[in-house]
Order: C-alpha cells, then sequence, then structure tokens
C-alpha cells in the first residue's frame, strides 16, 4: 500500500491490493467505484496512513492538519486583528469581529454562538466586511423580521435597500422573509444567503428544509445561525451540512460514523451518537464557529437588552384603539400644560396651582386609560409571546417570563404547560410562592417561570434561568429593572439577556424603547406605592416633546411680533370669532392670552409661553389676518 496526493493538494488516494482493503476503510476512507480507488479529503484520516506516504506526501499531510488546527482555533477565537467598517457610533465586540473574520474566509458557516452573543451583527459584519455582497436573502422565524429590519438597518455601512416580505416580495437588495413565505419568493442568485434559527431546518422530509436547501444552491455564500444546532442528536445536524457543504457531508457515512448507526428489526436506527469528539473537531475546522457565553463573559454587560418587535398584522382592531387613544391624550396633556406655563408667564399664582393640580389628575386619568388598552392589547398578542418562548427553548434550558396581569399569566400558562411551567402571582399563598421558586431552580423538567412583575420581581431568586422575557411593561422602570434582578443577581454565572416582545408600533414598544435605548432610566430606582402611580414615576409615552416654559432670551423683535399677534386675536369678542371660524380663545386661553396682550412689555418667559400659545391659534391668526387684508 502506498498514500498519494493529487495535483490540487486536497485529495489523499489509498493505493492497495484487494486484501489490504480492510485498512483505508478503517481509516476512514472512501470508496470511488468508478475511479476504483480509496480516498479523502480529511488530512485527519491520512494521518492514519501516514506510515504509507512518502516525504513530499507526509509533508503535506502535517500542512493540511496544520491548517486544520489554525481553522480549529479560529472556529473559538475571542478577537481576530481584523479592520471591519461598521457605522459611527457603534463597534463590534471582540469575539464578533473573530466570527466575522471566521465566516469572510468561507463559502459556508454555520454561525453556532450561544443565543444573545449578536449572531445577527455577526452576519451583518460579514456583509459589512465584503464588497461584492449586494443581494442577500434573510429568513428567519415571523417574529424576528422586523428585529432583522431594524438591525440593518442600523449596523450596514453599503448603500443597500432592505425589504420585508410580508405576503408582496418588494424590491430591495436585501430581502427579509419567515420561512412560511419563502416558497412565495422568486427564484433568483443571491451573493448571500442568510438563515436564522436554522435548526428549524433540522427534518430532511420538511417543506422547509428542502426551500432553504434548494436556496442554498443558488447562492455563492450562505451562513447558517443557530445557537442550538443539535437539539438532541447528530442526526438533526446533517440537514443543515448538507445545505452548508453537501459533497463533504455524505450521509450514510455521517450516520454510521456520528450517529452510531444500526439496523433494528424495524429498520435503521439513527437516533443514536459517537465519535462525538472526532465531529466537533471536523465542523470546527470546516464551517462552524462557536462559542459560549462562558468563553467571552467578561466582554459581556451584566444585562443586555433587546426589543424583539412583532408584525402588527392580525392587531389591527388593538393597535388603532391605543393611537386613538394616545392622539387625544397627546392632545389633553399639550393643553395642560399650556395652561400651568401661561399661568406661571404671567404670574398669576392661583391659576398656576389650579393648572398644575389639573395636570395631576389628567396624568391619572390618562394612566387608568392605557392601563385598560395595554392589558386588551397583551391578551391579544399572548399567543405570539407562547410561540417566542417556545423558539427560545430550543436554545436555552429555562425562560422567566414576566407579564403584569392575571389572564395574561394563565394563557401563557395554558400555552407552555407542555414545556413544565411554573407561575407566581399575587393570588398565591407564600407556601405556593416558594414551591414554584424551589422548583423551577432545582426541576430540570420545569422549563419555564410565569410571573407578575408586581408578585415575583423583588425578593426571588430565579438564577437557574439567564433568559427573561417581558410579555408586558410596568409603568414605572424601576420595577422593570427589580424584575430583571430576579435572574441578575448572586449565584448566577452567566450573563442575563432581557427581552422585550412588543407590537410593532404599539405603546409598549416605546416605552420598551426608552427602557433599552436610556440605561439611566432602566437602573434607577424608582419608589412607586399604592393601587394608584406616583405620578412623578411614571413614564408616560408621548409623542409630543415636554414644552415647560424657557428662560432663554427672546430677541426684541420677535417679542413684538408675537405681542402683535397676540393683542390681534384679543381684538376679536372671543364668543363672536368662535362662532364665525372657531378663532376664539378656549376659556382658559382667553383670561390669560387677553392678561399677556395688555401688558406694555414681555418678559422672555412670557413671550415664550404666549409664541407656544399663538403656535395653538395659528389658524386662526391667518384667518383673522386675511379679513384684514
Amino acid at each position: 500500500m502506498r498514500l498519494l496526493v493529487d495535483g490540487n493538494g486536497t485529495r489523499y488516494i489509498a493505493e492497495s491490493q484487494y486484501e489490504e482493503r480492510a485498512i483505508p476503510k478503517a481509516a476512514g476512507f472512501r470508496w470511488h467505484p468508478a475511479r476504483r480507488e480509496w480516498w479523502t479529503e480529511d488530512p485527519v484520516k491520512a494521518m492514519r496512513l501516514i506510515a504509507h506516504a512518502d516525504a513530499a506526501v507526509a509533508t503535506a499531510i502535517r500542512a493540511g492538519i496544520a491548517s486544520l488546527q489554525s481553522s480549529v482555533a479560529a472556529s473559538s477565537a475571542n478577537d481576530a486583528d481584523v479592520d471591519i467598517p461598521v457605522p459611527e457610533g457603534l463597534a463590534y465586540l471582540p469575539f464578533q469581529r473573530a466570527g466575522i473574520a471566521y465566516a469572510a474566509s468561507r463559502r459556508a458557516t454555520l454561525i453556532a454562538d450561544e443565543m444573545g452573543l449578536g449572531k445577527t451583527i455577526e452576519a451583518i459584519g460579514l456583509i459589512n466586511q465584503s464588497t461584492d455582497i449586494r443581494t442577500v436573502l434573510v429568513v428567519c422565524p415571523a417574529s424576528l423580521k422586523i428585529n432583522w429590519q431594524r438591525e440593518l438597518e442600523r449596523w450596514l455601512v453599503h448603500p443597500l435597500t432592505v425589504g420585508i416580505c410580508n405576503g408582496a416580495v418588494p424590491d430591495a437588495d436585501i430581502l427579509i422573509t419567515n420561512y412560511e413565505q419563502l416558497g412565495k419568493v422568486p427564484p433568483k442568485d443571491l451573493d448571500l444567503l442568510i438563515v436564522d434559527e436554522a435548526h428549524m431546518v433540522k427534518n430532511p422530509k420538511a417543506q422547509r428544509t428542502k426551500l432553504v436547501s434548494a436556496w442554498g444552491k443558488r447562492a455563492r455564500r450562505t451562513i447558517l445561525m443557530t445557537g442550538s444546532p443539535i437539539v438532541n442528536r447528530p442526526i438533526e445536524l446533517h440537514s443543515l451540512l448538507t445545505i452548508l457543504d453537501a459533497g463533504a457531508w455524505p450521509f450514510w457515512p455521517y450516520a454510521q460514523r456520528y450517529c452510531a448507526a444500526h439496523q433494528t428489526r424495524w429498520g435503521w436506527d439513527l437516533s443514536g451518537a459517537s465519535h462525538l469528539d472526532e465531529l466537533q473537531y471536523k465542523l470546527r475546522s470546516t464551517l462552524m464557529v462557536r462559542r459560549l457565553k462562558a468563553d467571552v463573559l467578561t466582554e459581556l454587560p451584566p444585562k443586555r437588552r433587546q426589543l424583539i418587535t412583532l408584525s402588527s398584522k392580525g392587531y389591527s382592531q388593538s393597535l388603532k384603539a391605543e393611537a386613538k387613544l394616545q392622539e387625544r391624550v397627546d392632545e389633553e396633556r399639550e393643553a395642560l400644560e399650556l395652561e400651568r406655563d401661561l399661568a406661571e408667564a404671567i404670574g398669576d399664582t392661583e391659576a398656576y396651582g389650579r393648572a398644575v393640580q389639573a395636570l395631576r389628575q389628567g396624568v391619572l386619568a390618562t394612566f387608568e386609560q392605557m392601563t385598560r388598552v395595554r392589558h386588551e392589547t397583551a391578551v391579544a398578542k399572548a399567543p405570539a409571546v407562547a410561540e417566542h418562548v417556545v423558539e427560545l427553548l430550543e436554545s436555552v434550558e429555562k425562560v422567566v417570563v414576566m407579564a403584569h396581569h392575571h389572564d395574561v399569566v394563565d394563557a401563557l400558562c395554558e400555552a407552555l404547560v407542555e414545556y413544565g411551567v411554573v407561575s407566581l402571582t399575587g393570588r398565591d399563598s407564600q407556601a405556593v410562592r416558594q414551591h414554584a421558586v424551589d422548583t423551577f431552580q432545582t426541576d430540570p423538567n420545569v422549563r419555564v417561570f410565569i410571573g407578575s412583575i408586581q408578585a415575583a420581581g423583588v425578593g426571588l431568586t430565579l438564577t437557574a434561568a439567564s433568559t427573561i422575557v417581558f410579555a408586558e411593561l410596568d409603568w414605572v422602570p424601576g420595577n422593570v429593572s427589580q424584575a430583571e434582578d430576579r435572574c441578575h443577581r448572586i449565584g448566577q454565572t452567566d450573563s442575563v439577556l432581557v427581552q422585550h416582545v412588543v407590537l410593532d408600533g404599539s405603546i409598549d414598544a416605546r416605552l420598551a424603547q426608552v427602557l433599552v435605548d436610556k440605561q439611566v432610566i432602566i437602573d434607577r430606582v424608582v419608589d412607586g406605592g399604592g393601587t394608584a402611580p406616583d405620578t412623578d414615576a411614571v413614564e408616560l409615552p408621548s409623542r409630543i416633546a415636554r414644552k415647560a416654559v424657557t428662560t432663554a432670551s427672546v430677541p426684541e423683535e420677535q417679542k413684538a411680533a408675537i405681542h402683535a399677534g397676540l393683542r390681534l386675536l384679543a381684538s376679536f369678542d372671543p364668543d363672536g370669532a368662535r362662532d364665525r371660524n372657531n378663532s376664539g380663545y378656549n376659556s382658559s386661553d382667553s383670561r390669560f392670552g387677553h392678561a399677556l396682550a395688555a401688558l406694555d412689555h414681555l418678559t422672555d418667559k412670557q413671550a415664550s409661553a404666549a409664541r407656544r400659545m399663538l403656535a395653538k391659534y395659528h389658524r386662526q391668526l391667518g384667518s383673522l389676518l386675511s379679513e384684514m387684508g
């Protein structure tokens, strides 16, 4: 027997006599019937027969082994000395740079970093790193489409358009679709195919797997992303490997080597596992990059927060009710704030006190109204939240879910009961609460803890999970932060991932954005007591910026113009003007407006307040100017 290497240095060939055939077979070589030879592209297998190689072939084998070892090291690297373009104000974490560098050197990559390490950013970083990626298809669960769109718009450095497939297929450089709609996307050649939560294509007989596989054949490069490439057994990984590089992972050799394949009276049993260290080495040396949170924990913040924005499709009634209320709330609050600021401007202490009290009462009324519509939205989206938790449970062992209302907690418990659920609300006795916590902490079959933010948000230890999902938000940011700390406390060894699942365009979406974007708000401790909220602690979403009276200097020519506008409105009889064109003041504005108009000179504070009033009545003022010619 002798061992040869082909001209490209990629195939090792074992020439042997018939009676020696067991030797290359035992080393893992494959038989090629047409060429009648034993061969492999794996230098590790070739190394087993190095005794049959001459000096040149032995050198080639050792060079191949060195290359594999370098690739294995890169597969788990926590940093890389590469310059990857990034938008101003953003930065890749060191291990993300390493992941991007690994993917950039390959046609096909399995990004298998543990959940929460930023696989999305690594995939986008590959687009930024490359100058030849211009057409991209992103396939992901429906709940992640909007998140992908926002991350792309945030991290991309190239001028590529981004579109979401929601029934219709938009004309975009980067198209985002979910698995269920993938069949509606017209076939075309791609520069890059990205498949998120790729463990969803583990079944080779499923239609989604066949569709993804077909797209993989049309793409120059492919990235599959999953934090759990093997959910239960090695056979589940084979479909992913076939999509990435079918030629390198033939089914039966894979099944026999790594799945302990054997025949039973009912057929082949492929549910086993064997030679797993060898499988991991081969994965890392060819196409897989994987880092665990424990590997890069020093680079991660203690708590990481994400918005999971669900499509508004199917929730139009709930969102219309929220939008209608929001518009009315904004108008009413703006009017109350103006009344307060005008009273302060003219020095009317009594009127100022009444206006402040009215504003406080308005905030409380707003709280009650918004609480009602937010409750209705939370109940409507509970099934979608449960679906998201199910997807998480394919990547993590345990999840904590926080909600606000009892019926939302109950709906989530019912939807997730098969995954082992315990719950904790204000309805439970102390003994029941402690049992729920102890069971979640110690029983591996209890994978979901569902609690109400108020009852489960303080005093508990839930460190068995490092992932916490908020199905609803509390008005008080401090309560949310306290609930997060049920997982982020002594005994927690992982960085905690906090996810807020919200509907696109909802009140909670705006509240959650404040929590995620403004760390100072998230981490502060805010006191809130009783059944009614402290109006100084409540964070009410508004489309209108709070406009307190400013003391900034107002130029004299502007003061004169403002004063003239006030006097013009005041010159008309309020009731008569309102009868004609609704141009009169309302009852409060009338008194303040006339008082300001009667002054000989406006101070800076008075001019600022008066300018806001004129903005409120700009249409009426324009009508009066037209009447005067």
